[in-house]
């Protein structure tokens, strides 16, 4: 999944929940192609295995909808805390939650960093560091609303995407899985985005050092703008704080 394609488009929105990390109860007969039975509806996607073995999140009647929860992403670079806000993704945070719970992130390389002038994020949350993995399921957007136009967009059609937001990448509507960006400076971007908390102070002084080391030159490119970053940036440990 991707932004922007394979790259932010592959972030998904995530919601936070107190559930425990365990499947849904399915019965003997049901389609394992079939969502879950919550309002979340994780759909399975066979054609696109798991980068990294995880059931389908809980799926509960009642998706937790209210207030916040911290979640601290250790790295090589230093700490990413994050809050994390049930009410404006719950089905996403309850997701992002349960990733968490089963060590989905840690070890991972945060693969993509963009530096367009509008468009300025890290990209993380797939395991197998390609930008096209995930978690074998998705679920539907959770998309924001209330988001002020980009000045720098004449057309009117992109919102800013303020410093510090925590995002869903994805690869189209409805096709959120486990890939998530950090935006370390304003960026303009169409409202496709779940937004589903934000970064904290120090969250984004680590951010800053991974943005001021750039984009990682090729062969092809010396001074690209969108690609790996040049300090190679790993989410060694993820943990809910509370």
């Amino acid at each position: 999944m991707v932004v922007l394609g394979s790259g932010l488009a592959g972030a998904a929105p995530a919601a936070a929940s107190g559930a425990s990390g365990t499947a849904p109860v399915m019965a003997a007969s049901a389609d394992p192609t079939d969502p879950t039975d919550g309002p979340c509806a994780y759909t399975p996607t066979p054609g696109e295995p798991a980068a990294r073995p995880v059931p389908l999140p809980p799926d509960p009647r009642r998706t937790p909808s209210r207030g916040t929860v911290e979640v601290m992403l250790r790295t090589n670079l230093g700490p990413i805390p994050l809050v994390l806000d049930r009410v404006e993704a719950p089905c996403t945070v309850q997701s992002f939650l349960h990733l968490v719970r089963h060590r989905f992130y840690h070890q991972t390389i945060c693969h993509r960093l963009t530096a367009y002038p509008t468009l300025k994020v890290l990209q993380c949350g797939d395991p197998s560091g390609t930008g096209s993995g995930g978690p074998g399921y998705r679920y539907a957007d959770e998309l924001p609303t209330d988001l002020p136009p980009a000045p720098t967009d004449p057309t009117g059609e992109r919102r800013v995407y303020a410093r510090g937001v925590l995002a869903m990448a994805n690869a189209g509507p409805d096709t959120n899985g486990s890939q998530f960006f950090l935006v370390y400076a304003d960026s303009a971007l169409r409202p496709n985005y779940s937004i589903f908390g934000t970064v904290a102070q120090s969250g984004l002084e680590t951010l800053d050092e991974v943005a001021a080391g750039g984009v990682a030159p090729t062969p092809e490119d010396p001074a690209p703008v969108d690609g790996a970053p040049a300090l190679t940036t790993t989410i060694k440990t993820t943990h809910i704080r509370r």
